[in-house]
């Protein structure tokens, strides 16, 4: 009901940016909290942001400050702007949407990843 694209990863030095697109598609009328997960290899996969209908944000300490999740609900896309990036900030991002209907609070929708991958 729902497709979730990433985009804007890649290959950058330490200290650098990236942002990262998420362009939702289908019955986005259905969607409520987005959020951006990380899965770096050998670990486990980890909430590192999320923003709710009325735009509140939650992000995990290790990113606080660094990191600003936004969303566009004109345009379906949700955002990650990512500054000050470090070597531990390598891993596969995935963007994620909760359906309104549903009565679970998990999430509904998952992208395909995209690799964020910092050089030192």
């Amino acid at each position: 009901q729902v497709q979730l694209v990433e985009s804007g990863g890649g290959l950058v030095q330490a200290g650098g940016s990236l942002r990262l697109s998420c362009a939702a598609s289908g019955r986005t009328f259905s969607t409520g909290a987005m959020g951006w997960f990380r899965q770096a290899a050998g670990k486990e996969r980890e909430l590192v942001a999320q923003i709710s209908r009325g735009e509140y944000t939650y992000y995990v300490d290790s990113v606080k400050g660094r990191f600003t999740i936004s969303r566009d609900n004109a345009k379906n896309t949700v955002y990650l702007q990512m500054n000050s990036l470090k070597p531990e900030d390598t891993a596969v991002y995935y963007c994620a949407a909760k359906d309104l209907s549903s009565r679970r609070n998990e999430y509904d929708y998952w992208g395909q990843g995209t690799q964020v991958t910092v050089s030192s």
